[in-house]
């Protein structure tokens, strides 16, 4: 039985490399894969709670500073302690908690972050950013194949 999916890429697609979550969640779209839901937002919001409790597996796509090095970071999530007192800028874990307390139940997620380094006004996205796209693209399909066993072939996945 396949699992419903949502891929929720976020960050501010006139801030050159902070759109990167809204691009690498409009490609993952353009696969047209039944059991995947992609969402484009500038920030996550709790009237995203709904839909996560209705989802069996959450995949949060956002831009990040490069730490150490430029790779691509891809972590397991879980609901935060607490939530946030300011949810209009909320982040994943407290999203999900939101949605654990508000419908009993939340889906397991997963947190891609993809390093950029230009987030001034723009809308191109750095060679970077470019780069750490087409990795977290694959990461996705990995994460997919892995939860609900979809091959995809012959996909152009850049």
């Amino acid at each position: 039985m396949k699992k419903n999916v949502m891929v929720i890429g976020y960050g501010n697609d006139l801030l050159s490399d902070d759109g990167i979550g809204q691009r690498i969640a409009d490609e993952v779209a353009s696969w047209h894969l039944p059991s995947v839901k992609s969402v484009c937002v500038h920030q996550l919001t709790p009237d995203l709670a709904e839909s996560l409790a209705r989802t069996d597996l959450a995949i949060f796509v956002d831009a990040c500073l490069p730490v150490d090095n430029f790779d691509v970071q891809v972590q397991s999530l879980s609901p935060a302690c607490d939530i946030d007192s300011n949810l209009h800028i909320g982040n994943p874990r407290s999203l999900l908690a939101l949605t654990a307390a508000i419908y009993g139940s939340c889906p397991s997620a997963w947190w891609v972050r993809v390093p950029g380094v230009n987030f001034e006004f723009g809308d191109r996205i750095s060679q970077t950013a470019e780069i750490g796209c087409a990795i977290a693209l694959v990461k996705i399909v990995q994460l997919l194949d892995k939860v609900n066993n979809l091959w995809i072939e012959n996909r152009a996945i850049v």
